[in-house]
Formats: C-alpha cells, structure tokens, sequence
C-alpha cells in the first residue's frame, strides 16, 4: 500500500479538505498508511488501549469540550501520555481553535495540528474517500496514454519504435494527450486503473530530431487531460516476415498492471501501415465491444453457420442422388 506524508495533505486541494496547520510543523514528513481515522475521545480520558497511532485523530466539539473542562493537571497528563505514542496527526474540525496545552504537546512532540472548516461527519466523509483512492497500489509505466473518443489507450513498445509520433498524429486528429514516456498508474475503487503524467514531464513531449515540445502550449488546453482510465493497452512491435499476426481478432490478449487486466492488442510496424489511424480504429473497436457488439466473434459465427448449412444441403444432395 502506497505511503502519503502529513505534508502532501496539507498541500492537497482538489479533494476539498480546507486544511490549515496549527502547530507541529517539525512532523510533516510522517507518514500515512491507513485509510482509516480515528476519534480519540477515551483516550483523552486516559484509556489509550484501543487507539491506533497512526491513524489520523479527528478532534470534534465533543473531544475539544471535554478537554476543556478536565483538571488542567489530569488533562495534560492524559493528553501527554497520548503523544507519547507517536500519534500521526491532529485534525480540529469546524474551525475551532485548540486549547494552548494541545497546541504545546504537538509542538514538544512533533505532532502536526491540523484544522478544518467542514463539520466532523462531512470532514471524515471526505477525507476518508480521499484516503481510500490515495493510499491504493501505484507504480510507472513507460508508454504513452491517451484519450481517443473517451477510451483510455496506453501505447506500448521498445523505446525508438514510434509511441510518441503516433500519439503526436493523434492529438493533431483532434484527441487528448495525456501522458508520454512516464505514465504513473493509479488503481481506484472498485478496480479501475487511472493513469496521469509525470509531474515534471507534464504536457511535454520528446519528439526525436525536433526534441521536447508541450503539447498544451501548442495545441491549447483542449488537446491534453490530466488524468484518464486505462481501458485498452496497445504493443506497438516490429514486424517480423514468416510472423502469425491476429487476423480476425478473435485472440484475446491480457495486460496486467497492479494485478488488475485490462485488453491487449499487438500491432506489428513497418513502412507503409498507417499506425495511427489502426490504433483509432482499434479504439472505435473498443467502444463498440463495451456495447456488447463484438464484430470478429458475429463474422465467426456467421461463417460458422454458413458452413453448417452448407454441408447440411451437401449430405441431403447426397442422401438424394443415392435414392435415384
């Protein structure tokens, strides 16, 4: 399971968590692993048996309210001995502000405090999505993803073989880049497979002899996206004489990423085949076998049954000329 530090939730946004930091900057590089969070309001009565560090500890009214009102002695000895283990980090919900002893504590203890505007049910609804989509298995892949009419394609291939020309010829036919060379997987729930680019190689792209160009300055906003799902994978190979290539497309070929498998087409390169138009073909293929339209399996069938009546009229023509 992927790793994301207090640092990078801070600094998320798109998620909508409206986080500012209080106090324990010293902790930003600690790290989140489970996607789950945590209240910790009997540990700030003491029992601390069943609390998980390294949780994230959502402080509502009712946690800050009791606080508030314990012993100032009892109180700081309870919440002491809460950052004693190594608490991952504090999240004050509703905009309060803490209590000066929580504010010391994470700053002695180097425990970040954290504060957000949203209610604590809608804060833990949407930091738990967040979470659950952030911390799934990750990883690279070298090819190039883009957008043809909404499918995802992920272009595969030896390095010099053609991905980002043909990619080039796409997003001039009107369809989206959306990563080359560098695509960084993500697997979402329930088992989807969404890709994006490089942060520093984002929009750019390396085009032998002409060298690295960015697509959205040249082509506008309209010819890249951010991110996409990964629905057909493409292998761009060399062509081999005397090689057995799919004819009819009947072979059904997997490609495994994050232990999920998505289709797989091998297209053979050589002079002469328009390599981008097959692979917009291919994805207007797709299209139309999510439908449930699956053109090589109706040929298949309707040849098959053109030979089994062909052979039922030849046996019957048989049948007769031996009665005569």
């Amino acid at each position: 399971m992927a790793g994301l530090s207090i640092q990078e939730l801070l600094a998320e946004k798109e998620a909508g968590l409206d986080l500012e930091l209080l106090a324990g900057e010293r902790g930003l590089d600690k790290c989140i692993q489970v996607p789950r969070i945590q209240k910790p309001g009997l540990a700030f009565a003491g029992y601390t048996t069943n609390l998980h560090p390294d949780r994230i500890q959502v402080l509502g009214s009712t946690e800050l309210s009791y606080l508030d009102q314990l012993d100032p002695r009892i109180a700081e000895r309870h919440l002491r001995r809460l950052c004693e283990l190594d608490i991952s980090c504090f999240i004050i919900t509703k905009g309060q502000q803490p209590p000066r002893l929580l504010i010391d504590c994470a700053e002695q203890y180097a425990i970040p405090l954290l504060r957000s505007r949203h209610q604590s049910s809608r804060f833990i609804s949407l930091i738990t999505q967040f979470l659950e989509e952030r911390l799934l298995p990750s990883t690279t892949v070298h090819g190039v993803l883009v957008d043809i009419l909404g499918v995802g394609v992920l272009l595969l291939g030896k390095s010099g073989i053609g991905k980002s020309e043909c990619a080039l010829d796409l997003v001039l036919k009107g369809h989206k880049l959306v990563a080359d060379d560098v695509v960084k997987v993500r697997m979402k729930l329930p088992a989807v497979l969404f890709g994006e680019g490089n942060d520093l190689l984002h929009y750019h792209m390396e085009i032998r002899g002409l060298g690295i160009i960015n697509i959205r300055h040249l082509f506008g906003v309209a010819a890249t996206r951010e991110r996409k799902k990964i629905d057909l994978a493409i292998e761009l190979v060399e062509w081999q004489e005397g090689a057995a290539y799919d004819r009819l497309g009947l072979e059904e070929l997997r490609y495994e990423i994050l232990g999920l498998e998505i289709p797989l087409m091998k297209v053979p390169v050589r002079p002469g085949r328009n390599i981008t138009t097959i692979i917009e073909v291919a994805a207007r293929n797709q299209l139309l076998k999510e439908m449930g339209y699956h053109s090589a399996r109706e040929f298949q069938d309707r040849l098959e049954k053109r030979m089994a009546e062909t052979a039922w009229l030849h046996a019957h023509s048989i049948i007769g000329d031996n009665l005569e």
